[in-house]
């Protein structure tokens, strides 16, 4: 079978239609979207609730029809339990290659000790995706003509013989969770897993038996208050997609401007042999928003010329009035 296909076409048609595995989109603001990363952080908000968007845009540089990720949250805390949603959409390619989720998010904390300081939560997620693409958008070898100097006429039958355009497959995932939730404190440490995908189910257009390989994050990282007005955040991620791992190192930074009563964030992403990000944002009440851009250091670097893509994400959280009752994952 012989396709004469963009590049992100390539990528999107051969990781799903046939028996090769592939990894799931991912996010470069990782931990923006909480719902993404661990379902153990649905309802660790610093609020009553909290509601997210994240919109992604890669590969432009090297095609006309660019990865494009949007994404949407919501969760709340009730009482020890915390509960949300999360729909996500994908979409690629000359074959409008596109992925839309939909899952439930719930989780539930515990304390470690009685000045509840130490919190442990564990989360679970499920729901359904969608997975679809216009195959006759695509052009073949075999609709190639000599005629008028030589193109592709896509109404030749191209010989191939899809199973459908577009297919459902459930989704299950689960996470768990620890951090130290007392803010005054110098140090504030968090790790969490994270598993994706539990249900392997079996996804193609042919036919075919080719089950979606688990997905496992496993991140860290602590919050360190060097003043009353300035903080780090070193973290690390670890993913791992069958034979697919990722790793990144990253720091946040955050400097309190208390005449404006205002957060100037800014932060710097390293993934390994792939990209360099820089983000910058601002935090001002319950309001947080951020703007990164991935420098590719990939092998793909001739064709880029080192261009990556654009993220974007906004956060509210509605505030408390009693702040001091409210347990917070640090890496927030």
């Amino acid at each position: 079978m012989k396709f004469k296909l963009t590049f992100i076409s390539c990528i999107c048609l051969f990781s799903l239609g046939f028996n090769s595995k592939a990894q799931d989109f991912h996010l470069s603001m990782y931990d923006a979207a909480p719902l993404f990363l661990n379902p153990a952080l649905t309802g660790v908000v610093e609020g009553s609730w909290r509601i997210h968007g994240q919109y992604r845009t890669q590969w432009k540089a090297v095609n006309f029809k660019p990865y494009q990720t949007a994404l949407i949250s919501f969760d709340a805390p009730y009482k020890k339990w915390g509960f949300g949603g999360q729909v996500v959409n994908y979409r690629a390619g000359i074959g409008n290659y596109n992925v839309l989720q939909g899952i439930g998010s719930a989780a539930y904390t515990l304390s470690l000790d009685k000045k509840e300081a130490n919190i442990i939560s564990f989360g679970i997620q499920g729901g359904l995706t969608q997975k679809y693409v216009e195959h006759q958008l695509h052009t073949f070898d075999n609709q190639y003509s000599s005629s008028n100097g030589g193109s592709f006429d896509n109404s030749l039958d191209n010989g191939e013989s899809f199973g459908g355009q577009s297919f459902v497959i459930p989704e299950l995932n689960a996470g768990i969770l620890y951090y130290h939730a007392k803010q005054q404190s110098r140090i504030n440490p968090f790790i969490g897993v994270s598993i994706f995908n539990l249900l392997r189910p079996n996804e193609s257009w042919y036919g075919v038996t080719n089950k979606l390989p688990i997905r496992y994050y496993a991140h860290l990282g602590t919050r360190i208050n060097i003043t009353e007005s300035l903080y780090l955040i070193p973290k690390a991620l670890y993913m791992r997609q069958e034979n697919f791992s990722e790793f990144t190192l990253a720091t946040d930074l955050g400097i309190y401007l208390k005449k404006n009563e205002l957060y100037i964030l800014g932060g710097l992403i390293y993934r390994a042999a792939d990209a360099a990000v820089l983000s910058i944002g601002l935090k001002k009440d319950g309001y947080v928003t951020k703007l990164a851009y991935d420098f590719n250091l990939s092998t793909l670097t001739a064709a880029s010329t080192g261009r990556g893509g654009f993220e974007l994400s906004f956060t509210y959280m509605h505030q408390k009035k009693d702040k001091q009752t409210v347990k917070i994952c640090p890496r927030l």
